[in-house]
């Protein structure tokens, strides 16, 4: 597909012409498979989350705030008007660590960021589903392509990386739901720029519920941000690229010629991955690690002196967090969700609780755990791990992990996914749930996404 444009074409309007000239037609079998099952996948881990307390509050402000509307809000049977369906469903889906992500990383969580402004628009206009699949794959290739030429740097100096990311990738699928223009999807791009937001303070003192937002605010932003462009308002036309833009602001590094490299032959949305445990995806290949251990040696927690953890940098300088405080923090801690999985089930994500922090093995266990970085071991897969497992009775025992269920190269397989939505949205009747994972397994054969109900 040719997307080029005139030498001076900024990059906001070469991804525009790119989005808006993108058919269902043109995107791959295996491209609309992973946008399904990362759909469906979403649809799963929002509906949970809308019972988390700070779902809750974010909820009941949309409501007493929003108008009424066509748009779902998950897990519950609130509609409300599209910016706050958008706002409680981001928030909702990135509520309890469970959403997708990408590998490599670039600061990306696919599906909340693009499910949850995509869903609460088709239903507004009655898209079909392949409309949505169209926009949601459209905006999945720009989402990557934007955190992939920021370099992921934006979180070394403190900015939490979806809360960029996900606007701009939030606007052109909603953009293109609502049929923009390639001149007004430039303009929703220059739009998001302004309403991009979220710190990663969150990590370093005292947790609270400020992450769970980010997302939430970011789908709110795509919302908006296509809303103003598509009646008329504008942005810089060099959001990315400009003296103050994305660039120049939010990135310690960026590498700008990727942000518009490889349209129609290399499709990121197949580095989606899914994630199978509820915390942060550096302690999915470690938490991976220690049931593989328990299954091959039958240890225990009790049975354990010492444990080293060897991976990435990030692990180190963002997740060495010893002494959560709250559920935020201890699922972003690599110790506290190794402890976990030596007493726990972290397939579970009722495992992730107040009761769990407050648990002295678990604790006694985190405090033993040392990360380490290893460069050489992540050079080729930011993932990999090695954990070493010392016993109280001396024997020394150590374990090569690189893959968890749900990663690009070790996809969660039907059932696998089958039985994760089943198990995460436990609270629904189960026969709702049984309809709405065969309707989104078929959702290029959905007529009108706004005549589906969600519970």
């Amino acid at each position: 597909m040719d997307t080029a444009t005139a030498g001076s074409a900024s990059a906001a309007h070469t991804l525009a012409a790119y989005a808006t000239s993108l058919k269902y037609e043109d995107i791959p079998a295996e491209v609309i498979a992973r946008a399904k099952a990362c759909i469906i996948d979403t649809i799963a881990v929002a509906s949970f989350g809308a019972s988390m307390p700070w779902c809750r509050i974010i909820n009941e402000y949309a409501l007493r705030n929003g108008a009424a509307g066509k748009a779902s809000v998950l897990g519950t049977k609130l509609k409300l008007a599209a910016p706050y369906a958008a706002l409680a469903n981001g928030a909702a889906g990135h509520a309890f660590e469970m959403d997708s992500l990408v590998q490599p990383g670039v600061g990306a969580h696919i599906g909340t960021a693009l499910l949850a402004p995509g869903l609460a628009i088709a239903q507004e206009v009655g898209a079909s589903g392949r409309d949505l699949l169209t926009a949601f794959v459209a905006g999945s290739e720009i989402t990557y392509r934007v955190g992939d030429s920021t370099r992921h740097s934006p979180e070394k100096v403190g900015f939490h990386a979806p809360g960029i990311t996900g606007v701009f990738g939030g606007a052109i699928t909603a953009g293109l739901l609502m049929k923009l223009d390639t001149a007004r999807m430039a303009q929703a791009l220059g739009i998001g720029g302004s309403l991009c937001s979220g710190l990663l303070e969150f990590s370093k003192s005292g947790g609270g519920m400020v992450k769970r937002m980010h997302l939430g605010r970011a789908a709110e932003g795509a919302v908006m941000a296509a809303s103003f462009a598509r009646d008329g308002f504008t942005g810089p036309s060099e959001v990315f690229e400009g003296k103050f833009g994305v660039f120049k602001v939010f990135c310690d590094e960026f590498d700008a010629p990727r942000l518009t490299a490889g349209f129609g032959s290399t499709w990121h949305t197949m580095k989606i991955m899914m994630k199978r445990y509820s915390c942060h995806i550096t302690a999915h290949v470690p938490v991976t690690a220690v049931l593989e251990l328990k299954a091959a040696h039958g240890l225990k927690g009790g049975d354990i002196e010492s444990i080293t953890v060897a991976s990435s940098e990030k692990m180190v300088s963002h997740h060495n967090i010893t002494e959560p405080q709250d559920i935020t923090m201890a699922q972003y801690s690599t110790p506290f969700c190794v402890a976990l999985a030596f007493y726990r089930d972290p397939r579970d994500p009722a495992q992730f609780s107040d009761a769990a922090i407050a648990d002295a093995e678990i604790r006694a266990l985190c405090r033993k755990v040392r990360l380490q970085s290893d460069n050489e071991l992540t050079r080729d897969n930011q993932f990999a791990t090695r954990m070493t497992v010392t016993l109280k009775n001396g024997q020394v025992i150590e374990h090569l992990a690189e893959v968890f269920p749900g990663m690009p190269r070790r996809p969660l397989t039907d059932a696998e996914l089958r039985e994760k939505f089943d198990r995460v949205v436990s609270g629904i009747a189960p026969a709702t749930a049984a309809r709405l994972f065969e309707q989104f397994s078929a959702l290029e054969t959905v007529k009108d996404i706004g005549a589906l109900e969600f519970i």
